[in-house]
């Protein structure tokens, strides 16, 4: 059992104000088909794989650096192509109208030194994206350790990995301090590592499994613990929550970051994920815990009459 997992099931087993409904789980998991291995980069609106090889690891990474806590009233929104876009692929139609725009957004150099301003023109929208100083400041970090440990190459480091996702994992949040994610939970800490692993589940996408996106031990990837995650499966009637809970993410109260129901719903989250994996593994053999991660999310972007909010903590983690 990875660190990932073992640490989420402390919680699982301690959590008081998340709970697990195995009815629906296994509802949820009689249900999921083969069509539903999709991954975003399919529905993307910006075209990854037109990109060279080393540009479109540039990207993912650029992307996945920044990419978190995209909700606000309102919420940042850009126009790409004449579309409005917001969320994730709010930010990878950011980065794709810099490219288009020839802002070297992808260059090492060019982000270890970003000004504000040449960022608020990357990310201009309706209003200021939240967290912008923390964008800022990420973006220098990831082009400084690209400079000084990989001679401005992203594939050097993945080289290091051998073809070994759980490597490429280690190398990532060693070498990137801002991809650290864990938290502190009755004494215990717990791993969640949200950005790092969808890094890798994306470059493995992205590649459509060969080149670089060839990694042994994509089965030990877990669900990137997000806010998009707990609201679907809380929609599906898989989570249910305390009464304490339940009052704060419906009348949009802000939930700290590292508290006890924060660490809770993102624990539960990638152990519930691990669950229908086993589950599902045994009528789909290829399925994995990104599969079941995506299909999650990308159900989070239809909107339904009686949703209930997703929970607000300001976090660069998600």
């Amino acid at each position: 059992m990875n660190r990932i997992i073992e640490s989420a099931k402390f919680v699982v087993d301690n959590s008081q104000h998340v709970k697990i409904n195995l009815k629906k789980v296994d509802e949820f998991c009689d249900y999921f088909s083969h069509s539903h291995i999709k991954h975003w980069i399919n529905e993307s609106p910006f075209n990854l794989r037109k990109l060279n090889p080393k540009d479109r690891l540039h990207f993912l990474l650029v992307f996945n650096s920044i990419s978190f806590s995209y909700w606000g009233d309102p919420k940042w929104k850009i126009t790409y192509h004449s579309k409005e876009v917001d969320g994730a692929y709010g930010m990878i139609c950011a980065i794709a109208r810099a490219i288009e725009n020839k802002i070297p957004i992808l260059d090492a150099k060019f982000i270890s030194e970003i000004k504000e301003d040449e960022l608020s023109k990357i990310l201009e929208g309706n209003v200021q994206i939240p967290l912008f100083e923390e964008r800022l400041n990420i973006l220098r970090e990831i082009g400084t350790v690209l400079l000084k440990k990989f001679d401005d190459d992203f594939t050097n480091l993945i080289k290091k990995a051998n073809g070994d996702s759980q490597k490429l994992l280690s190398l990532i949040v060693e070498n990137f301090p801002s991809f650290e994610d864990s938290s502190t939970y009755n004494g215990k800490r717990v791993y969640f590592y949200k950005r790092a692993q969808l890094l890798i589940s994306d470059i493995v996408q992205a590649f459509d499994g060969h080149e670089f996106g060839r990694l042994k031990n994509i089965n030990e990837l877990t669900a990137c613990a997000d806010y998009k995650l707990p609201f679907v499966l809380r929609r599906l009637g898989i989570f249910y929550y305390s009464d304490y809970l339940a009052d704060k993410i419906d009348n949009q109260e802000p939930i700290e970051k590292d508290s006890e129901e924060e660490i809770e719903l993102r624990a539960n989250t990638i152990w519930v994920v691990g669950l229908i994996k086993q589950k599902v593994k045994k009528k789909i053999a290829h399925a994995d815990s990104i599969h079941v991660n995506d299909h999650l999310w990308m159900l989070g972007q239809k909107k339904l009459k009686n949703d209930k909010p997703y929970h607000l903590t300001r976090t660069t983690a998600y």
